[in-house]
């Protein structure tokens, strides 16, 4: 690859980079449930093989993840960014032009194994910003996702609304913009100097994981992080086939309440982040948006209106909030030379937790799915994702509450 353009790193380079890719990924969201039910037959039929469909990504960024952030400390960020958007762009074309469920599974492999962009953003954004600014400045970067989920999912939803397949054409073409973005304009962050070394017995998972785990003052959040990624991927995916079975929602509709979650984040990450970052500590928020996120998974299990969805979206404005703060405190632990590493973890762990979501949602989902909309017990995955949200603000509080009855005693 050729080398990076003379121009110096900064955040609005990134950022525009994080909201093509977002936007690209969003545009599949509403409609590659449907995609898979074009193989299927039937609301359980299709639960599973959404599931085999969903668990092939998890499985292939859980190993590639790591191993993607350590080249990314080796060789730079941009390298490693361009090798994710031409995966993605790739994926994209295979998935609209499928023929059968195993093409869908094994183009999932492959793109879950060549991208690990958000960890690798994330290790951008750390290369040039200074610690005590991290939070604000992955709270930014979450507002990119937050945007690229508004505009995203809206334009899928209308495109799938008269063929399911148009929105991952204009998937592929998004990440094809991202690609000569980042090949003619995105500009390296990581200096020579900074650089380390690649280590295969270090950037397996396992090994990735327990660095992650080992790093000072962090630890336990590794914990809180695993158990509110979990609950997250569960809500992403039974999303469309929840809001399908209980209210009758298609792409158009799906994409609508999306686009309401993208107005959410963005108001919650760009606009409120700074502020309250100004009023309470990383930790304080981390909290606060947990408990925002436990009772927003409680709201949307116990609706019985359409409408109702919306209300707790709006509900939730801090639940966003919570994942900047958390993966600031993360970043701050680990080294200068080691932030594609500790982020390719981050992600790993993400990824191990997007291939338990599936199997755990959808099995949920798969139980209630016979019963009738009005049914209470339609929630149950929901119901699930706000015990498992609860307990990481258990352990989350406990933890801050012992580093700092043991710097009051220090």
């Amino acid at each position: 690859m050729s080398s990076s353009p003379k121009r110096a790193p900064a955040m609005g380079f990134i950022m525009a980079a994080v909201l093509i890719d977002m936007i690209s990924i969003g545009l599949m969201v509403p409609v590659l449930p449907h995609i898979v039910g074009t193989f299927t037959q039937g609301n359980d039929e299709q639960t599973s093989a959404f599931l085999l469909v969903t668990m092939a990504f998890g499985v292939a960024n859980f190993i590639g993840s790591p191993v993607l952030g350590a080249l990314s400390d080796r060789f730079g960020r941009r390298p490693v960014l361009l090798i994710g958007f031409a995966g993605l762009a790739l994926s994209f074309f295979v998935t609209a032009m499928a023929t059968a469920l195993w093409m869908l599974v094994v183009v999932r492999l492959f793109s879950g194994a060549m991208q690990a962009n958000i960890a690798i953003a994330n290790a951008y954004v750390a290369d040039i910003t200074a610690p005590e600014d991290r939070a604000r400045r992955f709270g930014q970067l979450g507002a990119m996702f937050g945007l690229g989920f508004i505009l995203g999912p809206v334009i899928g939803g209308w495109l799938g609304h008269f063929d399911i397949h148009w929105p991952f054409f204009a998937a592929g073409s998004m990440a094809i913009l991202n690609w000569c973005y980042g090949f003619f304009v995105l500009p390296e962050s990581l200096p020579r100097e900074r650089r380390s070394a690649f280590d295969w017995k270090k950037a397996n998972p396992v090994s990735a994981l327990r660095g992650l785990a080992a790093l000072k003052g962090v630890g336990p959040l590794v914990f809180v992080i695993a158990l509110a990624s979990l609950a997250q991927f569960m809500l992403h995916t039974t999303w469309v086939l929840y809001t399908k079975f209980k209210f009758g929602w298609g792409p158009l509709e799906v994409s609508w309440s999306l686009f309401a979650v993208g107005i959410v984040s963005v108001i919650s990450q760009g606009v409120l982040l700074r502020p309250l970052l100004a009023r309470f500590s990383p930790q304080r928020l981390a909290l606060i948006g947990m408990a925002s996120a436990s009772a927003a998974y409680l709201g949307w299990g116990l609706a019985s209106e359409g409408w109702m969805m919306y209300a707790v979206i709006a509900f939730n404005l801090l639940g966003g909030v919570a994942t900047a703060a958390v993966q600031s405190l993360i970043s701050n632990a680990a080294g200068g030379s080691h932030q594609g590493q500790a982020m390719g973890a981050v992600s790993s762990l993400n990824s191990l937790m997007a291939v338990v979501a599936p199997v755990l949602g959808l099995t949920l989902l798969g139980w209630v799915a016979h019963r009738p909309a009005t049914d209470p017990l339609m929630g149950l995955p929901f119901y699930t994702c706000a015990a498992l949200q609860g307990v990481g603000l258990l352990v989350a509080y406990r933890f801050f509450r012992g580093q700092r009855t043991a710097l009051q005693t220090a």
